[in-house]
């Protein structure tokens, strides 16, 4: 590693820790020579995942792309850029978990419609009108009667006092 103040090439490790839950190490170097302290990344490297997509032209994954058509869905909404965040990096380490080289857009597009449904159902269906490319307000209308439908039967879901 060389210094950024004075380009040396030796230093040594003052501190590491795991940061990114285990997904990379913060190490903390000082240079031997003129004693400046920097930060440095140590991350996994993976292979790199191709998208293809509708008209089967392939493009490299890309979480920024990812994490803009979320942040557009979740415009005005009470959602954190920390959940969204959190999000896309559940979404491409699935991706790459689940695929080699390869991936269809349609599986990326699926993966954020269930994260955005987890976090925000005005999000959700804000991306889905998008992503499904509605064309009418009856659609709009037969998707969120199945979101209330799905509610309705969540067995997961308190039952609310009914006075």
């Amino acid at each position: 590693m060389r210094c950024v103040q004075c380009g040396y090439y030796e230093d040594k490790v003052i501190d590491s820790r795991m940061s990114k839950e285990g997904t990379s190490i913060r190490r903390r170097r000082e240079c031997l020579r003129c004693g400046y302290r920097y930060t440095t990344y140590e991350h996994i490297e993976r292979t790199e995942l191709r998208v293809v997509k509708r008209d089967h032209l392939r493009e490299a994954l890309n979480r920024e792309k990812i994490l803009r058509g979320m942040i557009k869905a979740c415009e005005k909404r009470p959602v954190s850029m920390d959940q969204l965040d959190n999000a896309a990096d559940e979404i491409i380490a699935e991706l790459h978990r689940d695929h080699q080289r390869e991936i269809p857009s349609s599986i990326i597009g699926k993966k954020v419609i269930e994260k955005l449904y987890a976090i925000d159902p005005v999000a959700y269906i804000r991306y889905v009108s998008v992503y499904r490319q509605f064309q009418n307000v009856e659609e709009f209308i037969e998707l969120i009667r199945k979101m209330e439908h799905h509610t309705l039967n969540d067995p997961l879901q308190r039952k609310l006092p009914i006075d």
